[in-house]
């Protein structure tokens, strides 16, 4: 790159000294004719001297600025692109990071989706056990309890059949016993209960 710019430089610099050397030319042929050819060759001589002098050190004091601008530039470009380059790739692995973060999040979340459903569906069976099971036991109870009540209302039925045969029995006796019968059941109650001791 360097060898690059030093070319482009003597470039420069031949092409300056042409055009002052044109420029030379032009004045000594543009004179008035009435000069000596060698006092025009002289000043021709001194002005393609007194150029080439200020473009020798034009040359010797603008390419060193030059080149260290150029280089600077150059320098600048290459950093910048680097750095674009690093920025980019930078970029790629962030994306590349967020893209996985991503697909794991994603999967995390399908995951966490089915878990929920599961849960949602044992929670739901366990529900419908529990309420067969307290279903079963009220079943049973009313049973027990209904068993209960019939027996208990057999008791009563029982109990108001005896009283009510009772009760029957003694409006019967009253009706057909007379005094003679009262005397004998007596008797022969008083026998049996002798009978006993």
């Amino acid at each position: 790159m360097a060898n690059l710019q030093d070319k482009r430089m003597t470039r420069i610099a031949a092409a300056l000294a042409l055009v002052a050397l044109s420029a030379g030319v032009a004045c000594a042929a543009g004179g008035d004719g009435h000069a000596d050819s060698g006092v025009v060759a002289k000043d021709f001589a001194w002005r393609i001297l007194d150029f080439s002098l200020m473009i020798g050190i034009l040359i010797y004091f603008l390419t060193k600025p030059i080149r260290n601008g150029l280089a600077g530039r150059r320098e600048g470009i290459e950093k910048a692109l680097s750095d674009a380059v690093a920025a980019r790739e930078a970029a790629e692995a962030k994306f590349a990071e967020y893209d996985s973060k991503l697909s794991k999040a994603a999967a995390e979340i399908e995951e966490m989706s089915l878990s929920i459903r599961r849960e949602g569906e044992l929670e739901r069976e366990r529900i419908l056990a529990n309420a067969k099971e307290m279903a079963q036991k009220i079943t049973a109870e009313a049973e027990k309890t209904a068993e209960s009540e019939i027996l208990r209302a057999r008791t009563e039925l029982r109990q108001e059949a005896s009283r009510l045969a009772i009760t029957l029995a003694e409006e019967l006796l009253k009706k057909q016993m007379t005094a003679g019968d009262q005397a004998r059941l007596v008797d022969e109650y008083v026998s049996k209960v002798g009978e006993l001791h």
